[in-house]
């Protein structure tokens, strides 16, 4: 039997999660200008949450992603209002903000660590583990509402940019923050409403690997590396960028490995990343 499906199935379904992480990150790197290294860690806070309220309390899944969801989007937008707002206020350099949020990573991880141990952890038990077969090559039902999710998310935000008066205040901001302020636009409420938003997607991109495969207090470094990269390639700050730059990073990683071993995965990703740094530093789609 061909294993090219099965490589394809799996391609897409990395850059499902990818695009998860690199949706958020995008969201927020285009409203603030700072690469939000925190951002990683709230995959693993939407995970926990899920776990907690699932394994511990016996909640149903449904409820409990949707409180683990909007419980990652409060953690992002407290990290701004705690954090990143008063370093804005005092004009901060976008190196002092990254410093801050790979503190705040840190913190974060190890708060995780201390309360749930780094014993690894699944949500596989509490749900219908149901495997499709399409051309030769298997897909579970996780997988696919991943993929599912991915896609709407990606609709739902381009939708939200273009059309809402959010999505035009969003854009505004991106465009030169100071002129939105003279325009009338609360800058500080929208890039914390813009927090919530792009953090709550992290943690749903956490809870779906809970679900998949599984979580751990470190997973957050791993899902940040590959949602960074993924934004890099398709275009930092850009929403159609993130999904093409997942997509296409899910395919060469594995496409990479199909003849070697799959530690080389994550210096794969690193290879294309270099790539393009050095011959497309904007990414696939300019911003």
């Amino acid at each position: 039997m061909s294993i090219l499906p099965q490589l394809i199935i799996n391609s897409i379904i990395a850059g499902a999660l990818y695009a998860l992480v690199a949706l958020g990150f995008n969201l927020i790197y285009g409203a603030t200008k700072f690469f939000n290294m925190a951002h990683g860690v709230l995959c693993a806070v939407g995970g926990y949450a899920a776990f907690f309220l699932i394994s511990f309390w016996g909640w149903n899944i449904y409820l409990a992603v949707i409180i683990a969801v909007i419980f990652s989007g409060a953690i992002g937008w407290g990290l701004d209002k705690t954090i990143y707002y008063p370093l804005r206020r005092r004009k901060a350099s976008s190196m002092v903000l990254l410093v801050a949020s790979l503190g705040a990573f840190t913190a974060i991880q190890a708060v995780i660590a201390i309360l749930f141990t780094s014993q690894f952890q699944t949500l596989s038990n509490y749900i219908n583990t149901t495997t499709y077969t399409i051309a030769g090559a298997a897909i579970t039902q996780v997988q696919v509402v991943m993929l599912v999710l991915g896609l709407v998310i990606f609709a739902a935000l381009t939708l939200t940019l273009k059309y809402s008066l959010f999505g035009k205040a969003i854009t505004a901001i991106s465009d030169d923050e100071e002129v939105a302020k003279i325009v009338g636009i609360n800058t500080d409420k929208i890039i914390g409403r813009v927090f919530f938003v792009g953090s709550a997607i992290a943690g749903l991109a956490g809870i779906m690997t809970a679900f998949d495969t599984g979580i751990e207090p470190t997973m957050g470094l791993n899902l940040l590396l590959k949602g960074v990269i993924a934004a890099v390639i398709g275009g930092v700050g850009s929403i159609y960028g993130a999904i093409l730059g997942a997509f296409l990073l899910g395919f060469v990683e594995n496409f990479g490995i199909w003849q070697i071993s799959g530690e080389w995965k994550d210096a794969i990703a690193f290879g294309l990343l270099i790539i393009f740094l050095l011959f497309r530093p904007r990414g696939i789609i300019e911003k």
